[in-house]
This record gives structure tokens, sequence and C-alpha cells, in this order.
């Protein structure tokens, strides 16, 4: 039974608690990682974003060859999913990235132990149970909880791994189901509808509120809604699960639309994708004995230096209600890491967090949308290039899409940004940069953009915005 002491313990190996933890070690802090699973890296490098992004590729890559011989490329025969080769592509990529975060752990000097870790109520410390049931304890002036999400349940549509399924069960595939219902249009939603769609299977796509991707600009839904119709996936949205029924080796799915006198419909497909969020991973760790508060979700209260209400206890990432992305989680990280080394820092500001969908069109946003601006009494402008009017968009053979510009028309600052089209995970990038340095609108038209490029519809649709327009 070993101890050691140290200046911070983090709890979880994502990319919030791995950052946090070769930040404070930079800035001269004893760190412990502690991770209960044999690699590093959390439900985004295992689970989440990086399988999934990489699956969003094999796909596209199937879909390209479709498509081959409209760019002069003749293929023979009819391409073919191979589940297998998938997995293992899959697999490497995780595999190469975990073992980077391994290195970049040791290289910077931070401690990491395996195991589950837990707060110990009795005085400032954390004890692990290893693996092979052996205990050790790290006494530590703060705690840093980051120990991430599991897919959320549904008590009358539980998941089997089979015909019911979440999103860790659908990075498993390795054969395509003729038709699959995914319940819930955010972004994991449409991102495995897209996935299924491209992969030649017949999606309905299921939503309770009004729209797919509710917290995206209503310009940015809606043309993901109508992109989406055209690739033959059926969108459903104000539409609710009644009831899923296991039968003939499928599922009978029984979803309500809302609206008065709106009869019951009846979906039969292969398997139900449950995407309806993630529950937070917070039970079992000690931390209301130690004082932290958890709300009725789970979630832990924290204030704007992720401090919860136990002093010096942190916690970042999905178990808190900030947004559940990889990048917010880092950023958080990096924020207690500064924070409890005294370095210079600032809480960090949720308006300027872009999101990213990848599904096939992408999306992305920074900053506010148009009915956000309007909401806090900004004197709103907007401008919209389509992909369409882009040489390159029409060399790359897509050309659906556009980017808005959200501006405040009295100062001309630029409020936000939102993208549909091709590569918009990328291109967002630019409206972070202009949005971090509060940009004018007219600076984002002034800067020059190359010719023939996907970033000139941002210049554009800032010209749009102020009533210039050259190419719209």
């Amino acid at each position: 039974m070993s101890e050691q002491s140290m200046d911070l313990v983090v709890i979880g190996s994502g990319p919030g608690g791995y950052v946090a933890a070769i930040r404070a070690a930079q800035l001269g802090l004893r760190t412990a990682l502690v991770e209960k699973d044999p690699l590093f890296g959390g439900t985004c490098l295992h689970r989440g974003c990086i399988p999934t992004k990489a699956l969003l590729h094999t796909a596209s890559v199937f879909e390209g060859v479709l498509k081959a011989a409209d760019f002069g490329v003749e293929t023979t025969g009819v391409p073919r999913f191979d589940g297998a080769k998938a997995l293992d592509y899959r697999q490497g990529v995780i595999d190469k990235n975990a073992k980077g975060v391994a290195y970049l752990l040791k290289k910077n000097g931070v401690e990491t132990v395996h195991g589950r870790g837990t707060l110990d109520s009795a005085q400032r410390r954390v004890n692990v149970v290893g693996p092979d049931g052996a205990e050790s304890y790290l006494n530590t002036e703060h705690v840093l909880i980051a120990t991430g999400s599991v897919p959320r349940e549904l008590p009358f549509a539980k998941t089997n791994g089979t015909t019911i399924i979440n999103s860790d069960h659908a990075l498993q595939m390795q054969t395509v189901p003729e038709s699959v219902v995914v319940l819930g249009a955010g972004a994991v939603g449409c991102e495995f509808a897209s996935i299924y769609a491209s992969l030649g299977a017949q999606v309905t796509l299921v939503e309770l509120l009004p729209a797919v991707l509710p917290l995206e600009d209503q310009d940015a839904r809606d043309e993901v809604a109508r992109a989406f119709k055209r690739r033959g996936i059926n969108v459903m949205v104000g539409t609710q699960l009644d009831s899923v029924v296991e039968e003939n080796g499928g599922v009978r799915v029984v979803l309500i639309q809302k609206g008065a006198g709106s009869e019951p419909v009846s979906v039969t497909a292969s398997q139900l994708l449950v995407a309806v969020g993630r529950v937070p991973v917070t039970s079992g760790l000690g931390l209301e004995p130690i004082g932290v508060t958890l709300d009725d979700g789970g979630f832990v209260a924290v204030d704007e230096w992720m401090e919860t209400t136990s002093s010096g206890v942190y916690a970042i990432g999905d178990v808190v209600r900030t947004p559940w992305l990889a990048h917010v989680a880092s950023a958080e990280g990096i924020l207690v890491a500064e924070r409890i080394a005294q370095a210079e820092c600032d809480p960090i500001d949720y308006d300027l967090v872009p999101s990213c969908t990848y599904c096939e069109p992408e999306v992305a946003s920074v900053g506010l949308s148009e009915e956000q601006a309007r909401a806090r009494g900004y004197d709103v402008g907007v401008g919209k290039f389509p992909f369409s009017a882009l040489g390159k968009a029409s060399i790359l053979g897509k050309t659906g899409g556009f980017v808005k510009v959200v501006r405040e028309t009295r100062y001309d600052q630029l409020l936000g940004v939102h993208i549909v089209g091709p590569h918009a995970t990328d291109l967002i990038a630019e409206a972070c940069v202009a949005l971090r340095i509060e940009s004018t609108t007219e600076e984002l038209f002034r800067t020059m953009h190359a010719h023939p490029t996907l970033s000139e519809a941002m210049s554009e649709a800032a010209q749009v915005a102020l009533g210039r327009a050259l190419h719209a």
C-alpha cells in the first residue's frame, strides 16, 4: 500500500484531464493522473470524437467512390464496405493517439496511476484501487474531477447492443444495417444518420424538438434538414418515441408527432440508435460527503474558475453544465491548472466556443446566432453567401450550404459566424480568431482571401452583410 503527496490529482484522462495534468506539471505542480481504463485518452479518444470522425471519413470515402465517375475517374465493380478493415483503421487511429497521450504525460513528468480513484471524506486525499485490487493513496492539495460521461439510457428503450444500440455500440459496426431509426438529432444523432446514409442504409432521424441540431442558428438547421432530405434521410422533427418492440430480428418503433389529433406512426427498422444525450460520471466518487454539490442530473456545481462548493476541488468537462465538447474540457483544464499555480488567466467566455458537427454537410458555428443576438438587444445585420457561387466548391462537387455572418450594425462588431457546407469544421477557425480579437465585419471583408478557396465565402458573406455583395 503506497502513499504519495501531490499538489494536484486529476481523476480522468480525457481531453480535459490529461491536458490539465500536463499544463499543471509545466507550471511546476507535482501532478498525478488517475485513470481507470488501460489506455489514456478518455471517451473522446476511445468511444467518441476520434472513432466517430474516423467512421465518418470511411463513409465519406465510400460515398466518394460511388461518385468517382462524376469527376472522370472510372472504377471497376461495385464498392463494398468492409467492416472489419474499417474497424482496424479506426482502432489504429485510436492506438496511435493513445500512445501519443502517454508519451506527453511521461515527457512532462506527470505521475500516472491506473485504477479507480475516489475522494476520502476524512482527509484531503484520493484513494485508488488498481486493476489488481491493490490500494494506494495520493495526498493532495487540490483535486480535479474530469471523469466524463456515458450515453444516456431511456427506460422504455433500453439498449441491448444488437437491435437497440447507443453510439458506443454503433462504433463497433462491421455490417451496415438495411435500415435504422436514429433517435435524437443533436450532433451525435446527425453524425450517425449521415454515416448510415452514406453507407447505404435507409435512415429515419427523429427529434423531439422542432428542428435538427436545435442549438444551431435557424438558417443552419433548416439547411441541414433540407440537405438530409435530399440525401434520402427521413427527417421527423417535433416527434417523440412512444414505444419500441423487438420483432422479426429488428425493431418496430412507434412515433407520435406533436400536434392535435396526430396519429401514431409505426416504423420498422433493423436497428434503433438511441442518441439522446449523455449523463455525467459522478456517482461513486465520494463527492457529496466532502461537500461537493451535485444537481438533480448528477452534474457538479462550479464557479467561473471551475471550483466546486468544496474548496480545492475542481470539476471540468462533461461532469459540469458547460458545452459537452472536447475542446471546452481542454480549455477548462488549462484554466484550472493555471488558477491553482496562480498564473495569469481569465474565466472562459462560452460565447466564443466553436460548435462543430461532422455530418454531410458539415456544420460549424461560433458566437451568437441571429436569434440570440436579437434577444440580447443588438441591432442586428446579417450576410449569407452560398457555396454554390464559389469555384472551389464547384470543383469539389459540394455546392450546398453557406456562410452566414451576424453583425452589430452600430459599431460593426462581428457577433457570430455560421457555416453549413464543405470543410465547415475547419473553416470556422478563422471566425474563432476574429471573434476573439473583437474583429469588425469590415476587417473580415478587408482580409485578403486566396482564390480559389472555400474560405472566400467568409469574406463574401462579410461583404453581403455590409451591403457590398460582389458575387452573391
